[in-house]
């Protein structure tokens, strides 16, 4: 095991520099778990089922040595200090509906470092499999580290004060007014959006007026009533030194985790039924073929998954809470529904061509891939003559 830094003889690290060492972190977890992907392939057949079991768990080991190393490189010294200044940071923040998540977030980060440390205090023989052990115990609380620790980082880079609109009263009335009226004739353009630290969302556009362009940040949602104008710009830049800054965006799953994915379930592509169908010969192989496409359940089939992907996807659009996020969610809710209806026709479908009890008729032949070559001493046939025609003019 990698020694920790000492933090004593390191020195104290400003709020930038905590905050970099967790990114380092990160950024090392992230080729980390990339590895042991690439590695975990190697060990699972065609369809994602393990197949060399002593080689994924290596694979596995490998994964957690790495990230504990990693740890006790960049954040054992420094985990506590980074989550003392986010919660500085966050106690200063205005009121907002996600400040309670945050701060349960830090309070799950500290309680995995506390768990890191106890380990780290007390390593097992390197190489063993006490080593191995205590190594794979770890790896959620690294892997919460990993996941989430981007909200101590942000947090962190916020310690130097918070950013305020340039605009009175009225100018700010002016220009919400001519940005309304743009966006009547069709002339806003929204170019980028993010939240900032009091919850509301804050959006760039481009104001269009007589072939001019004026940048423009709005605050609230543009498609909603109550937006306001909060201040214009000559360019992007401009814009993000005064503007408020920007907040790590939220989840749609709070339980979801990149580094603790679960294991997927065996899977035929469509492109694999498809090939069933074309090599078939009897109405049972292209039913199968079909039936598989429509399969629920553990091993779902490429339709069923299609369903998931929609239906999630309307989720996703909901939880943007927005007018637009809405109304797609609405349409992607039933374009889920279609295909719902469209699955059971083909499993139906499926099912009439399986009962035809019917084979491919032998006319339909094979064609040879592969000709065979003339015989060397066999003289090539002559090729017929030319036909001489008369060149056509346009």
């Amino acid at each position: 095991m990698t020694p920790a830094r000492n933090p004593v003889a390191d020195g104290p690290l400003a709020a930038p520099e905590l905050a970099n060492e967790a990114r380092d972190f990160r950024l090392r977890m992230a080729v980390i778990d990339r590895e042991t992907e690439v590695a975990l392939d190697l060990t699972r057949d065609r369809f994602g089922r393990t197949v060399h079991p002593d080689a994924a768990a290596a694979a596995r080991a490998h994964r957690d040595k790495a990230a504990v190393e990693a740890y006790t490189t960049h954040l054992a010294p420094h985990a506590e200090a980074l989550l003392d200044v986010a919660r500085l940071v966050l106690d200063e923040l205005p009121p907002a509906r996600h400040l309670a998540g945050w701060r349960a977030v830090l309070d799950g980060l500290a309680a995995s470092a506390a768990e890191i440390r106890r380990a780290l205090d007390r390593p097992a023989a390197p190489g063993s499999a006490a080593e191995r052990a205590q190594h794979s115990a770890l790896w959620p609380y690294l892997a919460a580290w990993a996941d989430h620790s981007f909200i101590a980082t942000d947090l962190a880079d916020q310690s130097g004060g918070q950013h305020k609109a340039p605009l009175t009263d009225e100018e700010e009335r002016i220009w919400t007014e001519r940005a309304q009226a743009a966006q009547r004739r069709g002339e806003l353009e929204l170019t980028e959006s993010w939240y900032a630290a009091d919850g509301q969302p804050i959006t760039l556009a481009h104001l269009i007026e007589d072939d001019d362009s004026t940048l423009v940040a709005l605050r609230g949602d543009p498609d909603a009533p109550g937006w306001q104008v909060i201040g214009h710009y000559a360019h992007e830049y401009e814009a993000g030194k005064v503007l408020p800054a920007p907040v790590p965006p939220g989840v749609l799953r709070a339980g979801v985790s990149r580094f603790n994915r679960p294991a997927q379930a065996p899977e035929v592509s469509l492109q694999e039924l498809i090939r069933d169908v074309v090599e078939g010969q009897t109405a049972g192989d292209a039913s199968e073929a079909l039936l598989g496409a429509v399969q629920r359940g553990y091993d779902a089939g490429p339709m069923i998954h299609l369903q998931e992907l929609l239906e999630t996807s309307s989720q996703f659009a909901s939880a943007l809470e927005t007018v637009q996020g809405r109304q797609i969610a609405a349409r992607l809710s039933a374009l889920s529904r279609q295909i719902e209806f469209l699955t059971r026709e083909v499993e139906e479908a499926a099912e009439d061509l399986g009962a035809t009890v019917a084979v491919l008729p032998p006319h339909r032949t094979p064609a040879l891939r592969a000709r065979p070559r003339p015989a060397v001493d066999t003289t090539p046939p002559t090729p017929p003559p030319r036909a001489s025609t008369t060149a056509r003019h346009r």
